[in-house]
């Protein structure tokens, strides 16, 4: 029987630019450290998330970007985890409405 030689191959997420105008946002009471986004002409067209659970938030970011900010604000907003009353997507929420979100950019 012949011995099979594997080799690894690297698997890289593809890059994703981060808008110059992507907003930074510092989530509180949740695992995430920071959120960037960007919305124009009222939709969300990029987010990341920096900390917190890392399939999940790439789950989520994947989900709402090209969504209206009303949208995300209506189905997210009251979204808790644990016994913390918010959220990473509540707070992704808060940062969407802290920047006046759904306005247009």
């Amino acid at each position: 029987m012949k011995s099979l030689q594997l080799t690894p191959t690297p698997c890289a997420a593809p890059r994703v630019e981060v808008p110059e105008d992507a907003e930074i946002f510092v989530p509180e009471n949740v695992c995430a450290k920071m959120i960037r986004f960007a919305v124009e002409n009222g939709r969300l067209v990029y987010v990341r998330f920096t900390g917190g659970c890392d399939g999940n938030l790439k789950a989520l970011s994947a989900l709402v970007t090209g969504m209206r900010v009303e949208d995300v604000l209506a189905k997210l907003g009251d979204i808790t985890c644990g016994g913390k009353g918010t959220s990473c997507a509540a707070q992704l929420c808060a940062a969407l409405r802290n920047a006046g979100g759904g306005n247009g950019r």
